[in-house]
């Protein structure tokens, strides 16, 4: 069963759970439950594009967040002027994409290295915070859609293709939000078995040595780093949708931390795993705070430092490779029980 870890059999085994976790959440979880996980479903698929750039392109990319904000604001301003959220959808993740083209352009092919662009990253959605703050009044929008400054605008909620006046209502915006994140699960786990997807792990483990065999790798890099910008971008048109508005909070400090823990926790060399670590993890600081009696902040600190040192690769390949290393020994005994017992015919 652990064989089918880290292949593209095992993704689609993964989302065939995902499907039936979809049609028995209803008859779970509560209404306003249900809500909330259409929001960690945006930060999922924030963590899925974030584990796609790192884990498998080898780029430390601290400003995630500022491509899931430009995705949450282009859906939010789309959708107020064209009067539908499906065109505005793919207005949001084509400006997150383009935005990502654009920067990274000027990083991989101005030859920056990977930690400045760790830095330029974060930067860029510290910018974006600062200006998002600053444009409370009445003379910034664009369109209809008022940018609102510290307090956001609002999010049109999802609606059906084709009639802008027919709204979903929440349990159909979670289906619709499950979908798209196994969507964005399998695409991924497609693209890094693809030969462009071995070629992006190839520069990860070695820049130079692929460059010698002949692939242009800051093009690789920067058509990584589009693909998880516009994955962000999309994972920001689901959120700002479940909160039902979007704030200059989608560019903090703190949005592209809780990404890189969520990641480090789920295991960064793995798509599920930070999916999974999203999930856990936001329920959990929820409680806590809701109880008052830990700091959320706090306590995701200390498991940050926990996973750092003591399970480095994260929950998932830790997992897996726990198992993986038992199957191993399994088939070392059996081989060596087989020889012993054809050595015993032998002298028998």
């Amino acid at each position: 069963m652990m064989r089918l870890y880290g292949t593209f059999n095992g993704t689609l085994v993964v989302a065939g759970l995902a499907i039936i976790f979809t049609l028995l959440a209803p008859s779970i979880f509560e209404f306003f439950t249900i809500i909330t996980l259409t929001q960690v479903i945006g930060l999922s698929i924030l963590a899925l594009s974030l584990a796609l750039v790192w884990g498998f392109g080898g780029i430390l990319c601290f400003g995630q967040s500022a491509f899931f904000g430009i995705g949450a604001y282009a859906y939010s301003v789309a959708a107020v002027n064209i009067g539908g959220s499906t065109g505005a959808i793919f207005i949001a993740i084509l400006a997150a994409a383009i935005f990502a083209t654009i920067l990274g352009y000027f990083v991989f092919y101005g030859k920056v290295s990977d930690v400045y662009l760790a830095v330029i990253t974060l930067t860029v959605s510290l910018i974006l915070y600062s200006l998002m703050r600053r444009t409370s009044g009445p003379e910034y929008k664009i369109g209809n859609a008022l940018l609102g400054g510290f307090n956001g605008t609002g999010s049109p909620p999802l609606n059906v293709p084709g009639n802008g006046s027919a709204m979903l209502f929440p349990m159909q915006t979670f289906y619709v939000s499950m979908a798209i994140l196994i969507i964005s699960y399998v695409f991924t786990g497609w693209l890094v078995t693809t030969k462009f997807g071995r070629v992006c792990v190839s520069i990860r483990e070695n820049d130079v040595r692929t460059e010698l065999l002949g692939y242009d790798t800051r093009l690789y890099k920067l058509g990584l780093f589009s693909i998880s910008a516009g994955i962000a971008g999309l994972g920001g048109v689901f959120f700002c949708v479940g909160v039902t508005r979007v704030t200059p909070d989608v560019f903090s400090l703190g949005q592209s931390a809780l990404a890189i823990i969520w990641v480090i926790v789920g295991g960064r060399m793995t798509l599920i795993g930070p999916i999974l670590a999203t999930f856990v993890l936001y329920f959990l600081t929820s409680s806590l705070g809701s109880q008052q009696v830990l700091n959320a902040n706090l306590v995701l600190g200390i498991i940050l430092v926990i996973f750092v040192l003591l399970v480095p690769n994260g929950v998932v390949p830790t997992i897996a490779g726990w198992f993986e290393r038992r199957r191993t020994k399994r088939i070392s005994r059996q081989k060596e029980r087989r020889m012993k017992l054809r050595k015993h015919r032998a002298t028998g």
